[in-house]
């Protein structure tokens, strides 16, 4: 032991010791946000706990802020204080009076409200009085009018405020709202963790148009929407895998991955290489019949743009906007100013620059565009060879019929822009031999059959399983893979079988040899 064993022995507790071993005095327990008992002054709404400027209150004289009340209950539908359901027409609007020095104060005999009063409200008229005004002039006196409105109330329509009986009324940490932790956010408040431009203080003007520009052009990608992943059959599956497995292998962002699937080719690279034939469309002009073969077969993707808006009645009505002589004819623009036009799928589509077809020769259809890439629905018909365009446009077409027509097109006078001074319109257009529509309806059929055969192959396979069982023997000798229990006999075939002899009963008893 050491020699100064008992120099911290006190005779007397102290103030630590008290107040965490002896229950003593906690602060803890008496201030802050977790404190047990959280004075509500009376200006206050319950709910908001601010100071209210439209005050309610309901039938047991808990007082709210009428802004901040309508969206609670629309969302929850229970008192914030009780828990309890609440209607809006529960409620009863307050008549708060104030003194000259701006102060609550009873309105009879002007004293002022304070978190000590005993303050009540008259239901039918809402007029806040103190319970001293109320029991002197209404209760002792059996006079049961309003000391405002002379309005007729009862007992039962005085409604408790504060009462220092009841202190434990405005204790925050017991109101529902709080316990549950139910708030209504504000739409500013949402609009500032989000909106990046509330958070800074000093912003140049070009930052702002920059900022602006961001969000009226930035789209947040929705990531709960899953894509939902093509199924690989026979026809669109490709000769190399997918590389997930590999990818899951080396990363570690990646999902695990360990079957290896075959890739899915697109749609059009399906449907394109069953395209083997030249699509043939006659453009109806004003002056004539152009009719037009399309190399559908080797330029697919631009060839099915101009069927299909054709189809869809687009070039109805639309001006050749330039004429070149000895150049081009060019249209398929539906304002007529020659930068307008969209594709059949939207926006443009790359080129199809095949080095085996040139311009060259009268009557060569080409697509018109602004750059590389840019194809949409405009194209030209070439008067004379135009060796300079091979590489830059894609060739798609040539013109089969309407030769004359073409020339009387060329021959129409243009003013200094190259348009044409005499309207030349496409009143409609006619689509003979659509290749690519010939190829989805053979492609769906293919798939039907093999969808046939996948089925039957499957019952087969059932049957042959269902013969291999293994079949079961029920005794031994003739019949022994027979069931007999479960046969039904007729009654004739009963009748017809013989008749079993009853055997009889033979005892035997063993005796001596006395009676001889």
């Amino acid at each position: 032991m050491g020699k100064k064993q008992h120099q911290k022995d006190k005779m007397y507790l102290t103030t630590t010791e008290w107040s965490n071993f002896y229950g003593g005095y906690k602060a803890s327990s008496h201030t802050g946000a977790n404190a047990n008992f959280r004075r509500l002054p009376l200006t206050h709404c319950a709910l908001s706990l601010q100071p209210f400027e439209h005050p309610y209150c309901d039938k047991d004289g808990n007082m709210f802020e009428l802004e901040a009340l309508l969206p609670f209950l629309k969302k929850f539908k229970v008192n914030p204080v009780t828990g309890k359901p609440l209607n809006e027409k529960d409620l009863v609007k307050l008549h708060f009076h104030k003194s000259n020095s701006g102060e609550y104060h009873c309105p009879v005999l002007y004293k002022p409200f304070t978190n000590n009063s005993h303050v009540v409200c008259i239901k039918t008229t809402g007029n806040v009085f103190s319970y001293e005004a109320v029991e002197q002039l209404n209760i002792k006196a059996s006079n049961w009018k309003e000391l405002l409105t002379d309005e007729p109330f009862t007992r039962a329509d005085i409604i408790t405020l504060q009462s220092s009986d009841n202190v434990d009324k405005f204790n925050i940490s017991k109101f529902h709202h709080i316990k549950q932790e139910l708030k209504i956010e504000d739409e500013e408040l949402v609009k500032s963790r989000t909106d990046s431009s509330l958070r800074l203080k000093n912003v140049s003007q070009d930052a702002k148009m920059i900022l602006e520009e961001f969000e009226r052009t930035y789209k947040d990608e929705d990531v709960s929407e899953e894509k939902e992943e093509k199924i690989a059959d026979a026809f669109n599956s490709a000769h190399y895998s997918t590389g997930k497995v590999a990818a899951s292998l080396t990363s570690t962002t990646m999902d695990i991955e360990t079957e290896h699937k075959p890739a899915v080719l697109d749609d059009t690279v399906v449907r394109y290489k069953r395209v083997k034939k030249k699509g043939y469309v006659s453009l109806i002009t004003n002056f004539g019949i152009l009719n037009l073969e399309l190399y559908c077969d080797t330029v697919p993707k631009t060839s099915e743009n101009f069927i299909r808006l054709c189809e869809s009645g687009y070039y109805n009505n639309v001006k050749f906007h330039r004429s070149i002589r000895h150049f081009m004819l060019q249209g398929g623009d539906p304002t007529g100013t020659g930068t307008g036009g969209d594709s059949f799928w939207g926006g443009t589509f790359k080129d199809e620059i095949k080095q085996n077809l040139s311009h060259k020769g009268r009557g060569v259809l080409s697509m018109a565009n602004s750059g590389p890439n840019t194809n949409k629905s405009q194209f030209f018909i070439t008067y004379r060879s135009c060796a300079h365009l091979d590489g830059k446009h894609s060739i798609f077409g040539r013109v089969v019929g309407g030769l004359a027509v073409l020339s009387a097109i060329e021959a129409i006078e243009t003013d200094n822009k190259d348009r044409p001074i005499e309207d030349i319109i496409i009143d409609g257009t006619s689509v003979f031999v659509n290749p690519f529509a010939e190829a989805d309806e053979e492609l769906a059929n293919e798939r039907e059959e093999a969808l046939k055969r996948a089925r039957e192959e499957e019952s087969n396979n059932a049957k042959k399983l269902k013969s291999d069982v293994p079949i079961k023997v029920f005794r031994s000798g003739v019949g022994r893979f027979l069931d007999i229990s479960k046969a039904v006999v007729s009654k004739e075939e009963k009748k017809s079988m013989p008749v079993k002899r009853k055997k009889k009963n033979c005892s035997y008893e063993f005796k001596d040899f006395s009676e001889f």
